[in-house]
């Protein structure tokens, strides 16, 4: 699988990396066998870029992955994980002491001295122009600690202020066919910075996959269920903040524009990462056979005009609307 930098740390990514917050809580039960095969399916196909957070099953995501690298030291994978969302989200938290205190727990979830990249999780807002927090990270470069760091944002103008940082290398943030405002500023900031983006959310929590109706059922521990209206957290990290009927609807007029031998899920994971800027981006998957669809989408040829121009009539009628004023 095709390659791509992140030019102000010098590694590297797989296009399409392996989001990893199913296989840690909040999307149904997986189980440790399940997960390990979802690793190995994904590394097997040419992922080298997996993502988790220490709060995913309150580190059984970071551990899930230790175990399956542990007994493949053959594998070159970047393991990028978060930290900042098992405390209360207020900026005093944001402080080297905690910094160390969480960097020691991921580190030792994921087996390693160094991790490679840490990322904060959305954190509050002002703590994107808090100059302590950054020369905070710039400490656990210099310990050692860190390899590199970047941060997870849920808005737009979040992104710019933290690529104006002279030392982050990555902005992850939510970039799909449901969410295309990211195109306009950051992608473009991001390029002439040299920051990586990592995108994340790209099948807007399954929507985009055309597999769901407007009778769906999802189990009581996944978000899709308990955080619908934002009751836990950012409601754009649940079908990208677009509401469910309309979601439905409008994912299936998306599947409809699929080009002959793409699944759904491939023409958004396609989509993306066409996109001028994009280093990776991070499907999840919960079966070895969602990890290789994924992977698959890196395979296909770009899309045509005709259907990156329909993809956005889409997003012009159905989406817009919903979400450019919040994010």
């Amino acid at each position: 699988m095709d390659e791509r930098t992140f030019d102000r740390s010098g590694q590297h990514a797989s296009v399409i990396g392996l989001g990893t917050w199913q296989l840690g809580a909040d999307w149904g039960d997986v189980d440790d066998k399940e997960a390990l095969a979802v690793l190995e399916a994904a590394a097997e196909a040419g992922v080298t870029f997996f993502d988790t957070a220490d709060v995913y099953g309150d580190g059984r995501s970071e551990q899930t992955i230790a175990a399956f690298l542990s007994g493949r030291p053959d594998l070159h994978v970047l393991v990028a994980t978060k930290m900042g969302r098992r405390v209360d989200q207020i900026p005093g938290n944001y402080v080297l002491d905690n910094f160390r205190a969480w960097n020691d727990r991921s580190r030792r979830n994921l087996g390693v001295d160094r991790i490679d990249l840490v990322q904060l999780h959305c954190p509050p807002t002002p703590v994107y122009s808090t100059d302590e927090v950054f020369d905070a990270l710039d400490t656990l470069v210099e310990e050692e600690r860190i390899a590199a760091y970047g941060v997870s944002v849920e808005t737009c103008a979040e992104a710019l202020t933290a690529i104006a940082r002279p030392n982050v290398a990555s902005v992850q943030i939510i970039l799909n066919p449901f969410r295309m405002k990211p195109l306009r500023e950051v992608l473009p900031a991001a390029r002439e910075a040299g920051v990586g983006i990592i995108a994340r959310v790209p099948l807007a929590s399954g929507l985009l996959s055309g597999k769901y109706t407007r009778d769906t059922v999802f189990p009581e521990n996944d978000h899709r269920t308990y955080n619908r209206h934002g009751d836990s957290f950012d409601v754009g990290e649940t079908f990208s903040g677009v509401d469910y009927v309309t979601g439905v609807e409008a994912a299936a007029e998306f599947a409809a524009l699929a080009p002959e031998g793409y699944t759904p899920a491939q023409l958004a994971l396609r989509w993306i990462i066409d996109q001028p800027g994009v280093t990776t981006v991070i499907p999840g998957a919960r079966s070895p056979e969602q990890a290789r669809a994924n992977a698959d989408a890196a395979r296909l040829p770009e899309l045509s005009g005709e259907t990156r121009a329909a993809i956005r009539d889409l997003y012009d009628r159905r989406i817009k609307g919903q979400v450019e004023a919040r994010w």
